[in-house]
């Protein structure tokens, strides 16, 4: 019983090609979880709130790599810019000015995706295939020194099988004229549900939490 944790882990690990990365969600997660997880030398952590994040980084080991996969409060970003991997769910210019402003004052090249609206729930935030392509073509953003676009991100419907795989079709079109015209060399799509569907149209992320850590726990 008590290694429920890696074993999951383990049992998924054997079904992913070792090309895609697991990025385990730990949001509301405790930290003697993500210790479990750690300690069998796994290291990329995702989180969607910035205070989880900040409290948890402080009392986990500093080589863990930490992605933020919530919506972004711009208000907050200048808590996670000095550790933070990647960042998963950026929407607008406005959010990539700040990262920017925050991560020359560190020093700092800050790794982030776009995040693209694929399906059309009201709780699935994102951009259009439209707005993504004006940001990357923004004058003001192409000079910018510390911050790099390097993929997409997008969620897709809970649960119509047929909407998912359209959903992922979409996304992984949209990935390779990206990758294509601007070098983009991740596409961070699939959940603990749906995964194994992103796997085959190409996902190079799967951001999985309840399939590895159980239920969530409320603890921030």
């Amino acid at each position: 019983m008590n290694h429920i944790i890696e074993n999951r882990f383990f049992s998924i690990k054997k079904m992913i090609p070792k090309n895609v990365k697991i990025l385990a969600v730990s949001k509301n997660q405790e930290i003697s979880s993500i210790e479990k997880l750690y300690r069998i030398g796994h290291r990329d952590f995702g989180e969607n709130y910035i205070q989880e994040i900040v409290k948890k980084y402080k009392k986990l080991p500093k080589d863990i790599r930490w992605h933020m996969i919530g919506r972004i409060q711009s208000n907050k970003l200048k808590y996670i810019i000095p550790f933070i991997h990647l960042i998963h769910s950026v929407q607008n210019i406005k959010q990539i000015n700040i990262i920017n402003k925050i991560a020359f004052k560190h020093k700092k090249i800050i790794n982030c995706l776009l995040q693209i609206k694929i399906c059309n729930e009201k709780n699935k935030s994102g951009i259009t295939s439209k707005e993504a392509s004006k940001i990357l073509e923004d004058k003001t953003f192409k000079d910018m020194k510390n911050i790099k676009i390097i993929g997409i991100m997008g969620m897709a419907s809970f649960q119509e099988l047929k909407k998912v795989h359209n959903e992922f079709s979409y996304l992984r079109k949209l990935y390779h004229e990206y990758q294509n015209q601007y070098g983009h060399n991740i596409l961070s799509m699939g959940m603990s549900r749906d995964y194994n569907i992103a796997i085959k149209y190409g996902s190079t992320i799967v951001r999985i939490g309840t399939l590895i850590f159980g239920n969530r726990k409320k603890i921030i």
